[in-house]
């Protein structure tokens, strides 16, 4: 038994240096807000929750963002960039954990994606909309988005970015599913 947590612990502080270094090869999309950056810092969040379980893959979320947070600080002050891809990241990875442990094949895996995406974009956009916008313009002593261009922000730029986000993380999980799913079989196997 503690040979098992040891070895999830050791896999949980590999993960999420693989993490954060990924994380630091962001890169904004073009027409939409450049404070928004793609990363594909998920991978190895969504491998541990798919090999380990939810709680560390909610982990590797937590430390690669912590360890960013260090190394790049904050623009605010308060690390509401870290806080809003950490909820990015737990929500587009327990949709695809919850549906990949029922139906542990390429299917069940696609299906998880997809609804992992739809969660996370909207979930973000309430979010953004509630949280993180209001906080970011709090902390930037900058004036509050209101109204219109509260709603626009949100409809144009954080919604489409999210999805576009989780297209292009979907595609690259896809990608490396099929040449890892007997690794993964494996990892799951040892660790469950």
């Amino acid at each position: 038994m503690k040979n098992n947590k040891l070895r999830i612990m050791i896999a949980v502080a590999m993960l999420s240096s693989i993490s954060f270094v990924l994380m630091l090869f962001n890169f904004p999309l073009p027409a939409l807000p450049a404070f928004l950056k793609v990363d594909f810092s998920d991978v190895p969040a969504l491998i541990a929750a798919i090999t380990m379980g939810p709680i560390a893959g909610i982990l590797v979320a937590l430390f690669k963002n912590i360890l960013y947070m260090i190394f790049s600080g904050s623009p605010t002050g308060v690390p509401v960039g870290e806080m809003a891809n950490f909820a990015t990241s737990v929500l587009f990875m327990l949709p695809v954990y919850m549906v990949y442990r029922k139906i542990s094949t390429t299917k069940g895996l696609t299906i998880g994606l997809i609804a992992g995406v739809f969660t996370m974009a909207i979930g973000m956009s309430v979010l953004n909309y509630a949280v993180f916008l209001p906080m970011y313009t709090y902390f930037l002593n900058a004036p509050a988005m209101t109204g219109t261009v509260l709603t626009q922000t949100i409809l144009l730029g954080i919604l489409p970015f999210n999805l576009i986000k989780g297209l292009l993380l979907s595609t690259v999980v896809i990608l490396l599913f099929k040449t890892m799913k007997t690794w993964l079989d494996k990892q799951r196997a040892i660790f469950s």
